[in-house]
């Protein structure tokens, strides 16, 4: 393991290089899955180079190192991209060194891809086959346009019956938004709702009941992370550690849940085409466009930061800029 030149406090023993860029990762909040990904890279860049310390290195390290997963590796641009930002944030919080501007990097190339939208009978026919949990996620991703990982970390509290909407809290790119509860899952999300309730008294009867909260309100706000608005709307099936905390609780629903839900729905229907949970985020736009809607509405809903972004689902339905009729249809 890679260790620098710092003592601790306690025991004058040098902390060991990824302990600090976990520290430097929780101080800021980021999420757990994203603590691995960053690790992983940071790995990786060390044994590239043949295991010197990155305070050694530098950009034209970084760049060669990128340039071996674009060339040498194939990987996508968003993956190379990833493996940036982990490397930026090891040394801008870390080892408090700016990178350059990275002139010599070969970029992987960015596929131009149109997203996969499903018909609203292939919709239909799929949320037929899907039951439990997963029905309502999907419903939720085709019905209000949400991520997986916004409805898993969906809190009691986030759902508002009285006005039929829905709050997401510090989404991709720390934004929030507030978006439609649609009309065909309140009853049955308030039926399952209140079997999640039950489970949470039962957990507190046992001495567990509590959930992890976001920053620092479990300091600020004394025996919150206990309350029921604070639940998970989706709970885990099982109580079990946490891996950064040691402390054993329920967390959210595993996010594989409703890809193997899907995957087994798909084979019972005729659908070919590459359907994920995210199409039914796709297929929600689309729809919405279709059916008139103005596009920066339809923006605000999914939460894009540009409506560059959400100007691809007209292209999808051949209404964009460049969308012809073909000279066949002419004849």
């Amino acid at each position: 393991m890679i260790r620098v030149a710092l003592a601790h406090p306690d025991n004058h023993k040098p902390i060991k290089l990824l302990d600090q860029v976990i520290a430097a990762l929780r101080i800021r909040h980021y999420a757990y899955k994203t603590e691995k990904v960053y690790v992983r890279w940071i790995k990786d860049y060390v044994i590239f180079h043949g295991k010197r310390h990155p305070k050694d290195m530098g950009e034209n390290e970084v760049t060669q190192f990128l340039t071996h997963l674009a060339v040498n590796r194939n990987v996508a641009s968003s993956t190379q991209n990833q493996a940036l930002c982990a490397l930026v944030f090891l040394y801008k919080h870390v080892l408090d060194k700016e990178l350059g501007k990275f002139k010599g990097l070969v970029w992987a190339k960015k596929l131009a891809r149109l997203p996969v939208v499903m018909d609203k009978k292939e919709v239909e026919c799929l949320l037929a086959h899907i039951h439990g949990k997963p029905w309502l996620i999907a419903n939720l991703q085709y019905g209000a346009g949400l991520r997986l990982n916004e409805c898993l970390r969906l809190r009691i509290k986030d759902i508002d019956f009285s006005y039929h909407q829905i709050s997401i809290w510090e989404a991709k790119g720390a934004k929030s938004r507030v978006t439609m509860l649609p009309l065909v899952i309140e009853q049955p999300l308030k039926v399952y709702i209140q079997k999640v309730k039950k489970q949470h008294e039962k957990d507190l009867k046992s001495g567990y009941g509590s959930v992890e909260l976001p920053y620092a309100l479990s300091e600020k706000y004394k025996h919150a992370d206990k309350t029921w608005k604070w639940q998970y709307v989706f709970p885990a099936s099982r109580i079990s550690q946490d891996p950064r905390t040691g402390i054993r609780r329920r967390h959210h629903l595993d996010e594989t849940v409703l890809p193997k839900a899907l995957k087994n729905a798909l084979k019972k229907t005729a659908i070919t085409k590459h359907v994920t949970s995210h199409t039914f985020r796709h297929s929600f736009a689309t729809h919405l466009i279709e059916a008139g809607y103005d596009i920066r509405t339809v923006q605000e809903l999914l939460g894009h930061a540009s409506v560059e972004m959400t100007m691809k689902y007209t292209h999808v339905l051949n209404k964009g800029g460049k969308g012809v009729t073909s000279p066949a249809d002419r004849l």
